[in-house]
């Protein structure tokens, strides 16, 4: 690691906008492997709860789960609740966590539900995981576009302070959301269509509207979306500069979307083919970019000729930027 790295490491925010711990209600079994963010200098990270697979209610079993489990490890770990948590987690050399829904199956019927969801921790919400939903459209169905009740549950999140997120969305459903939203909206964890072919994919025009929106992309570090399962640190890149380059640095950050438990993601996508409908490409053993790359990352963009401002950016704080304007 070069010493100009060492001193951007030591100051900057490093966020992880997504990893995915087993979705296993009362396990906690994995919730040790944090510590490769924490060893990985990663200021904050954002744990998925639930998708919609799952029963709407689902995610506040596992939020007790999580928040019991980090509460007990104060030590190492602090629920984030605000942005100056962010900030004293990077000062006390401990990760911040905070946590996310992908898809509103979780409100049910109810836009109300988004305010305990956010007072428990949840950061963001994206609309639809791959099918439609109440709310609106996944990328992998005939989306039938943002609905009046995702409108709804749309201000519910802006009131609240919970940041809106399209990955996984169909295309006329997230363009909807991104003209309705009047906060920024983001991509919690996804690459650029014009790289890889892939309906998980974001075509150049939906970057465009995330970034006019003062959002951020997140670059998911899955093998299968950026490539033939290739999860090398040159694909994420390549991803990383074709949004930078596309929209500018201010607009891109990383939601890695690690699975701490390989496993259990294979199992789901056998398990649910509507979601991870196999002529797309599901697989097991799909390859991730791990925590511990976020360094090799940066020093890969470095060498690149990216400035120390637009990595800083890269590394978090263009999220941070983000969370300070929509998050209570």
């Amino acid at each position: 690691m070069s010493t100009r790295l060492e001193k951007l490491l030591a100051e900057a925010i490093v966020w992880d906008n997504h990893a995915c711990m087993p979705v296993r209600a009362g396990d906690v079994s994995f919730l040790d492997d944090l510590e490769r963010h924490r060893r990985s200098g990663v200021s904050f990270v954002s744990l998925n709860v639930s998708f919609d697979h799952f029963p709407w209610h689902f995610g506040f079993k596992m939020l007790a789960t999580f928040r019991s489990w980090i509460k007990r490890h104060p030590e190492r770990y602090l629920l984030v609740d605000r942005v100056s948590d962010v900030h004293r987690a990077k000062r006390e050399g401990k990760l911040g966590v905070a946590f996310d829904l992908e898809g509103a199956v979780a409100v049910d019927d109810l836009p109300e539900l988004v305010e305990p969801y956010a007072a428990l921790g949840v950061k963001w919400m994206l609309i639809a995981y791959n099918r439609n939903n109440r709310v609106g459209g996944g990328c992998q169905d005939d989306d039938c576009g943002l609905t009046d009740f995702g409108r709804r549950v749309i201000d519910e999140m802006a009131r609240v302070g919970m940041v809106l997120c399209c990955s996984h969305t169909g295309y006329r459903t997230a363009r909807e959301a991104i003209e309705y939203s009047t906060n920024p909206v983001i991509f919690s964890h996804s690459n650029p269509r014009a790289l890889w072919d892939h309906e998980r994919n974001i075509p150049d025009d939906l970057l465009e509207a995330c970034a006019a929106s003062g959002g951020v992309v997140n670059v998911n570090g899955i093998g299968f979306f950026m490539g033939d399962n290739d999860n090398s640190t040159d694909a994420i890149v390549r991803h990383i500069d074709y949004v930078a380059n596309l929209v500018g640095p201010e607009y891109v950050g990383l939601g890695l979307d690690f699975v701490f438990d390989a496993s259990e993601l294979d199992d789901l996508i056998a398990a649910d083919p509507e979601l991870f409908p196999p002529e797309k490409g599901y697989r097991s053993g799909l390859r991730m970019v791990e925590p511990e790359r976020i360094p090799e990352i940066a020093e890969r963009l470095l060498t690149q000729g990216w400035d120390d401002s637009a990595v800083r950016g890269l590394l978090g704080g263009n999220n941070l930027r983000v969370a300070e304007q929509v998050w209570r």
